[in-house]
């Protein structure tokens, strides 16, 4: 005889302010007015408001600060699940998170488990014990998921895996009404291009890419770079723009709730990451009608950009390329439109309820348990 397990968790240790947090608000929200009980694991209880009051809190009793090792947290949420699951074996768990110590503490507990996996292996791949331990646990997943064909590929070729994949559900209506927000001022000046770039200031993201070609045709046109973004390297960053003297020319901002509205007055979006997953910040770029150039990381770019046909492509850290490509943005506006249309035009892969309710059929496969 089998019954209705309505309990899902959502396994998210730390809340931060990236794409994944986006995608993970948006599933959990959807997910709240089709699913009984919803939970969030997590240690950052200052986004409560950022969920439907449906939702219910799996977290400490005290409040954890915000600067405490990503590690710790881990450990106090792994602590929370494993104390439920002493009282109560009925639950299914997505993790967005810590995937690997999720999957253990599930297996120990024999709770079905579906991770979410983020960003290409890339970054840590060549970490041969990491990766032979990865190897062994994901495996014991009862669902992996990834956000992109490629990411899919990567995964199942180099985990023996079968993966799903599941695009990031894309809110179009929610991007543009924000990007709508009024600025007291503008902060890009007028008769330059006005370039933007988005994302954590760290290792992984590769700002300093960005830098080095802005120094490089800093002489050829006039132009402007806002990086919106904290993280471990905003003061490397800051020190190559002081010994380059790019002062004028670059600044470094904290994300706010005017960052759209700062990309909605930009013409020219630049990813410079090392490895992605599927970047959002790319399709939000692409929503609000700005041309986009990205390092042809592993994954994400070269799948959204349609290898090339949608936007402008070159290899991680060539920032004279990169320098490149912007100058002839600059100067054939019109050309670069004809491939902004045809990114556009393919948004629809990233349709918001489709890929919410493709999310939502997944999961609801384990929503079910057998009654012994």
């Amino acid at each position: 005889m089998k019954k209705n397990n309505q309990n899902l968790i959502f396994f998210m240790p730390f809340i931060g302010i990236g794409g994944v947090e986006k995608n993970l608000f948006n599933i959990a929200n959807f997910f709240s007015n089709k699913i009984s009980n919803i939970y969030i694991c997590t240690s950052s209880t200052k986004y409560k408001k950022k969920f439907n009051n449906k939702i219910k809190f799996i977290s400490p009793k005290i409040r954890i600060n915000e600067n405490l090792n990503i590690r710790i947290k881990y450990i106090i949420c792994l602590f929370l699940l494993v104390r439920l699951f002493l009282k109560s074996r009925d639950y299914v768990v997505l993790s967005f998170q810590a995937n690997i110590y999720c999957i253990l503490i599930c297996k120990i507990f024999g709770i079905k488990i579906l991770i979410r996996s983020n960003s290409s292996p890339e970054g840590w791949y060549h970490n041969k014990l990491k990766k032979i331990l990865y190897k062994k646990i994901v495996s014991l997943a009862d669902e992996v998921i990834v956000n992109s064909k490629d990411f899919k590929k990567q995964m199942d070729k180099k985990f023996n895996l079968n993966t799903k994949c599941i695009y990031n559900p894309l809110d179009q209506i929610n991007i543009k009404k924000k990007s709508k927000l009024l600025l007291k001022k503008n902060i890009f000046k007028k008769d330059t291009l006005k370039i933007i770039n988005i994302g954590r200031i760290t290792d992984q993201k590769d700002q300093i890419t960005i830098i080095k070609a802005i120094n490089e045709i800093k002489n050829k046109i006039k132009l402007q770079l806002i990086i919106i973004g904290r993280g471990e390297k905003k003061k490397f960053l800051l020190e190559n723009i002081k010994m380059f003297k790019l002062q004028k020319i670059i600044k470094i901002i904290s994300p706010s709730d005017k960052t759209y509205k700062y990309l909605n007055s930009s013409e020219l979006f630049i990813l410079s990451s090392k490895y992605e997953g599927l970047p959002n910040v790319l399709l939000e770029a692409i929503v609000l009608k700005k041309f986009v150039i990205s390092s042809n990381c592993p994954t994400g770019p070269k799948e959204i950009l349609l290898n090339g046909k949608g936007g402008f492509l070159f290899e991680i850290g060539n920032y004279k390329k990169l320098g490149e490509q912007i100058i002839f943005f600059s100067k054939n506006k019109e050309k670069c439109k004809k491939k902004l249309d045809i990114s556009f035009q393919s948004l629809k892969r990233f349709d918001f309820r489709f890929n919410l309710n493709k999310y939502l059929q997944l999961t609801q496969k384990y929503l079910v348990t057998t009654d012994k």
